[in-house]
């Protein structure tokens, strides 16, 4: 597959959307953004749901390949996640199908997988991409259905897709949890380059994080898509180890990889 130019960027007004915004580009794409709110200073930006299947033809048209952001990031209502992560995601993947479009990177989640055990000894192995699906939470399990819906696209039509399963990706680590799951922004943004631009992909399961010290899960598959962090975490360990102490084991908002997704999850509340 030729390297993609123009690129769909799905909640593009979110978060990691926002900062995505600023740093693709620098790899050469032309992004055309879609978020359900408008997006200040891109005028040309597409407001929609995802459940506006017209919309989102027109979003797909023309281009290259997509990077699916949109959706619920926390906990809510099965029925919100089902319209939000799972119908969205469905109606994204159908958009494209009609529309040609050969890739999709799809922001899967560490809590597809989130009740799996983490590494807790220094020395022990990091969690496969193969481990199965046990997710925390309905997002959890949205990212869990979004994963599989990858995979029957690419086997069914063809449609190829890396899902990634992003730590947490903010500017810096906020907790001593994130200090193995951190994904940096500018990491992120290598990454998505990776998962667009290496060849013959077909469909694909990878860990989204930095170069961190503490890394609970393997990232290989995502290092072969030539995907080569540049950050580590342990910049900031000193400073949130004495603000919060290490983690304990046995402290079960922190024995699994979900955190306390597993015992008391962020919840959504915006709509």
């Amino acid at each position: 597959m030729p390297a993609p130019r123009t690129v769909l960027l799905t909640g593009a007004a979110g978060g990691m959307g926002s900062r995505m915004r600023e740093l693709l580009p620098q790899y050469g794409y032309e992004l055309r953004l879609l978020d359900l709110v408008p997006i200040e200073g891109a005028p040309d930006a597409i407001t929609a749901d995802l459940a506006d299947k017209d919309a989102l033809r027109e979003a797909v048209r023309g281009v290259d390949a997509i990077v699916h952001l949109a959706g619920i990031s926390v906990e809510s209502t099965f029925a919100k996640i089902l319209r939000a992560n799972i119908e969205g995601t469905h109606n994204l993947y159908e958009a494209a199908r009609e529309a040609g479009v050969r890739r999709v990177v799809f922001a899967s989640s560490n809590h597809a997988v989130g009740f799996t055990p983490r590494p807790v000894a220094e020395g022990d192995p990091r969690t496969p991409v193969g481990t199965r699906h046990r997710p925390d939470t309905f997002y959890g399990l949205s990212k869990a259905f979004g994963e599989d819906l990858g995979s029957y696209y690419w086997d069914k039509y063809g449609i190829e897709s890396v899902a990634i399963r992003i730590g947490s990706c903010d500017p810096e680590p906020l907790t001593v949890r994130m200090l193995s799951t951190w994904l940096s922004p500018a990491d992120a943004a290598r990454l998505l380059h990776a998962a667009l631009s290496a060849e013959d992909v077909g469909f694909r399961v990878v860990y989204g994080s930095s170069a961190n010290t503490r890394l609970w899960w393997d990232l290989s598959s995502a290092r072969e898509l030539g995907y080569e962090p540049q950050d580590n975490a342990e910049a900031y360990a000193a400073k949130l180890i004495a603000e919060q102490g290490e983690l304990v084991p046995g402290d079960p908002d922190t024995d699994h990889l979900g955190g306390d997704f597993c015992t008391n999850p962020p919840v959504w509340d915006r709509f």
